[in-house]
């Protein structure tokens, strides 16, 4: 890390180019479905010395087939919430079936509606869908705010937003899924799981799945859940990014013919200057310290 901060330094001020690319790095989040192709897309800029990639810059309207995936778990639970039975729910979520994820929902009730209800709002608070993302009533309220190991304070109190139902809030806050965190025991509050169930992460439908099961009881959880970074040891795109360091690593030291690296990314990046060798250390220490590699 020194290393990086030193040639942090030696470029002062940074070329404008430089850190249009630094902020994809900064901004790389390797629990994201799409991370494998963001990592290229980082890889490609460096190699061309600048980027027009970023957020804001896709396509108005178009989707990314998992966004579709998102929009059909909001109709489903948006179904189930309005007294549909969950086995007429006949379509598919990443897949799976809609009626299979919502039978694990069990018998109805106004806590489970309630709960089920805060789901539908995280997921088109995120995706901006029906409303745009800028309208009031589609701004997600969290039941409550956790720090980086997701546990709620002892004292929380209940938001102004669930006064209403504070009797649902205490009960979802209480109830504790179990599952394990890198192999250990562990548990999880279902208020966080539902307040931090971003449908842009790489396993939505199974952490759907997880919560779902919880609201209808079943809290020991046969997989682990992975929101946000918990468990981002299960990532599927893990040994590719050790792929993708080595082959960062080999850039800097300027070699050609190491075995275990992708020769297509050191085309990608060619001869690396000053600037690139800043931000291909960068990026080789944002992957290896959220995937502790």
């Amino acid at each position: 890390m020194r290393e990086i901060d030193r040639l942090e330094d030696e470029l002062s001020p940074l070329p404008e180019s430089i850190t249009r690319i630094r902020k994809l790095i900064s901004t790389l989040e390797l629990c994201h479905h799409k991370a494998e192709r963001w990592v290229t897309n980082i890889i490609e800029a460096i190699g061309e010395g600048d980027t027009a990639k970023g957020l804001g810059t896709r396509t108005a309207g178009e989707l990314h087939p998992a966004e579709r995936d998102w929009r059909d778990a909001c109709v489903a639970l948006s179904a189930w919430c309005a007294g549909q039975p969950a086995a007429s729910v006949e379509i598919k979520i990443g897949g799976r079936s809609a009626s299979c994820l919502l039978s694990k929902l069990g018998e109805r009730s106004a806590l489970k509606e309630w709960q089920v209800q805060r789901l539908i709002e995280r997921i088109r608070e995120f995706i901006g869908w029906p409303r745009s993302m800028h309208h009031g009533d589609s701004v997600y309220v969290f039941m409550e705010e956790c720090g980086a190991d997701f546990e709620p304070p002892g004292d929380a109190e209940c938001p102004e937003h669930y006064r209403e139902h504070e009797e649902f809030w205490k009960q979802t806050m209480q109830t504790r899924i179990h599952d394990t965190v890198n192999g250990e025991a562990a548990d999880f509050s279902l208020a966080v799981a539902i307040d931090v169930m971003f449908p842009c992460n790489w396993n939505f439908v199974g952490n759907l799945d997880i919560v779902l099961g919880a609201i209808g009881g079943e809290l020991y959880a046969a997989q682990p859940l992975t929101v946000c970074a918990r468990n981002i040891c299960h990532v599927p795109i893990r040994e590719r990014m050790q792929t993708v360091c080595r082959t960062l690593q080999c850039s800097l030291q300027n070699q050609r013919s190491e075995n275990d690296v992708d020769s297509t990314l050191l085309e990608l990046l060619g001869d690396v200057t000053a600037p690139q060798r800043w931000l291909v250390a960068s990026l080789d220490k944002t992957i290896r310290l959220q995937l502790r590699l």
